[in-house]
């Protein structure tokens, strides 16, 4: 079963097929090799080189986070839904993302958008802790539970609206995976001195996703890589009305 495609890391095609049951598919898939074919064939070619982060994408179970009904697709190169108007990202747009965000083993963590609990799972394996956010209740408690099952005890998972969130808290890294129109100010409150904030802005279908250093008034910045990702809950355009 060819679980590849290539699709280049801008294309952030979504899962758009009625759920699929148990018996949907004849056979078994042999996910150590899917994530090998993942690695290999979609997340390296597209300049994902930073061995540590090429071993936790190639060691983490992608599809003990995924719904039942789409787990055969974990590997895909496709955004898969998980509920709540809710996406996971390309494997190709995580790996760039961890990439380019590298934490450090003593590093903090604030990660905004939990989903389905992967990409907290890879952060875990990088920094010392992970702190997240999910404005959804049902899947913050779903991530929290696959994280403890999968032994990631530096995660915590809170209900939160990262638009009305503040915090005493100050973080190394701030790692936002959903998009935003354009990047709150408060944003750059969570960051400690140094500290670095990853987030996807502008419209659809061509955002920008760069790393930010520095303060809001004279932020560093350093881009990445063009995507097209679903916005975070409260941060989509104000729709425009012409006659």
């Amino acid at each position: 079963m060819n679980l590849v495609t290539s699709q280049p890391p801008h294309s952030q095609d979504k899962l758009e097929l009625p759920p699929l049951s148990s018996q949907s598919i004849a056979m078994t898939i042999n996910y150590a090799q899917a994530r090998e074919n993942m690695v290999e064939q979609q997340v390296r070619p597209w300049e994902v080189l930073d061995p540590r982060v090429l071993a936790v994408i190639g060691s983490t179970p992608r599809e003990l986070f995924v719904d039942e009904a789409h787990r055969e697709l974990a590997y895909a190169d496709l955004s898969l839904p998980i509920g709540h108007d809710q996406f996971m990202m390309k494997p190709v747009i995580e790996g760039r993302t961890l990439q380019g965000i590298l934490p450090q083993a003593h590093e903090r963590v604030l990660e905004v958008g939990t989903g389905s609990g992967y990409f907290a799972a890879c952060l875990a394996q990088l920094a010392a802790s992970v702190h997240s956010l999910e404005i959804q209740p049902a899947l913050a408690e779903a991530a929290q539970a696959r994280l403890a099952a999968q032994g990631h005890g530096n995660v915590t998972v809170e209900v939160a609206d990262a638009l009305q969130w503040h915090s005493d808290s100050r973080f190394d890294v701030v790692c936002v995976t959903g998009a935003v129109t354009q990047v709150p100010a408060h944003f750059f409150d969570w960051l400690s001195p140094g500290g670095r904030l990853f987030v996807i802005h502008g419209h659809s279908p061509v955002m920008q996703a760069e790393i930010f250093t520095g303060t809001v008034n004279h932020p560093q910045r350093q881009s990445l890589f063009e995507t097209d990702l679903p916005y975070l809950s409260g941060a989509a355009p104000v729709p425009r009305f012409t006659l």
